[in-house]
């Protein structure tokens, strides 16, 4: 993190991850990322991998099986795992995001034809998972469970299964967590629109173009 000075200016995005903003304190010198200070920082997946990990977690698979289909090493899946139940444990209660917060959605396709057992045992149905599919379409009751990530810049992240991807769903959601008058970017998908409405500082950004 940086010296909580206030004067903070935005820089080029990450080489690796252009979803990533960099930023630089004017006073401290100090350089950071939207992920510093979060459980993430400083690794080098994806946060789109790690929203699928933390959900093969909740499935029970072994190590082994969640490197298997991440096409990760085990020792990389078995960091991993470990940085994120660190995090689960740490975190007693929802945090309160504010400042600048971003948000996205991840759609996983519930379960995969290799392990359908462990899939069955959470009352699912198997099918193969992929990490983004097509909006609107994403229900738990379609086995394609919706994750809203919530993501303060330089600060906490949280990640919520939701039931379907509407406004009703989200708000109570965003309400809690999120304060009002916070800064918001989220891309102009519709599920948004109504964020000034509820007291936030909307910013539409594209994330296809790496904003």
């Amino acid at each position: 993190m940086h010296c909580d000075s206030a004067v903070i200016s935005k820089q080029d995005r990450d080489t690796t991850q252009p979803q990533r903003q960099k930023y630089r304190c004017s006073d401290c010198g100090r350089w950071f990322d939207d992920l510093t200070g979060t459980v993430f920082a400083g690794h080098h997946q994806p946060l789109r991998t790690w929203v699928v990990c933390l959900y093969f977690m909740g499935l029970n698979l072994s190590n082994r099986q969640v490197s298997h289909e991440l096409g990760l090493h085990k020792d990389d899946a078995q960091r991993m795992t470990e940085q994120l139940r660190a995090g689960i444990d740490s975190q007693q209660v929802l945090p309160e995001l504010t400042g600048e917060v971003e948000a996205d959605e991840v759609y996983v396709v519930a379960g995969h034809k290799g392990h359908p057992k462990a899939v069955r045992q959470q009352g699912r149905q198997g099918r193969r998972r992929r990490l983004k599919g097509a909006r609107d379409q994403g229900t738990l009751a379609k086995e394609k469970p919706p994750i809203l990530g919530l993501i303060q810049r330089g600060g906490e992240v949280v990640f919520h299964m939701l039931e379907n991807v509407q406004q009703k769903t989200i708000e109570p959601l965003i309400r809690t967590i999120v304060t009002k008058g916070t800064r918001f970017y989220a891309d102009e998908y519709d599920i948004y629109a109504r964020l000034p409405a509820w007291g936030y500082d909307h910013h539409s950004v594209c994330h296809s173009r790496g904003e």
